[in-house]
């Protein structure tokens, strides 16, 4: 077995049980916070940004999304068909730039995002260590700085979230030397509460040791 399989192998197994794990908390979690986990994205939810408040609701009668964001000078209001699009045109009017989501990727085929954040030491994006990976990056794969940190944006394949990224650890090891051993995971429940192919698992950050 290569090295690559045999990472591929370890970081698969942690991760499922990582996802059996939190499945066993799901209902005792529900519980314990008094509602779902799904209320707390509904009407009131707020994003921040820049010193920027936006409150999203739902009108329930037409379907349709209203923003009204806040920057403590002036207030905006913005209504379309999602809250993602409702909340971009209230950026924009703010002169920020407003953020969409891309199209879903081809079937058999996710997203994610890997920081390199190792425990016992902060390197800048700027770091000779990843000289290699800036220049010949893995295929599906863009370099790009995310807090000062190195960060790789993927769109993989796999059968499942989980094979994908399973693969591009595998791969990073032995083509770069860098280890991507966890994906910073501090509540079990964000993660796995739309399943292991959901938005929880597509904004994993990963930490490199």
């Amino acid at each position: 077995m290569s090295g690559a399989d045999a990472e591929r192998r370890r970081v698969e197994a942690v991760l499922q049980g990582l996802f059996e794990v939190s499945r066993s908390w799901e209902s005792e979690l529900a519980w314990k916070l008094g509602r779902p986990e799904q209320e707390l994205v509904g009407p009131g939810w707020r994003r921040n940004g820049m010193g920027l408040s936006v409150r999203v609701e739902r009108d329930g009668t037409s379907g349709l999304w209203t923003a009204v964001g806040d920057d403590g000078a002036r207030r905006v209001r913005q209504t379309a068909g999602t809250a993602d699009e409702a909340t971009a045109l209230v950026h924009e009017a703010f002169g920020l730039t407003g953020w969409r989501p891309q199209p879903p990727p081809p079937p058999g085929w996710h997203r994610f995002t890997l920081v390199h954040a190792p425990v016992d030491s902060w390197p800048k994006f700027d770091d000779p260590r990843y000289a290699q990976i800036k220049a010949d990056p893995p295929t599906g794969c863009t370099v790009e700085e995310v807090d000062g940190r190195f960060a790789l944006r993927c769109e993989r394949p796999g059968a499942r979230l989980l094979d994908a990224v399973a693969g591009l650890c595998g791969e990073v090891r032995a083509r770069y030397g860098l280890f991507l051993s966890d994906l910073g995971i501090e509540k079990v429940g964000e993660w796995s509460a739309d399943g292991p192919d959901g938005w929880g698992g597509r904004r994993s950050w990963a930490s490199c040791c």
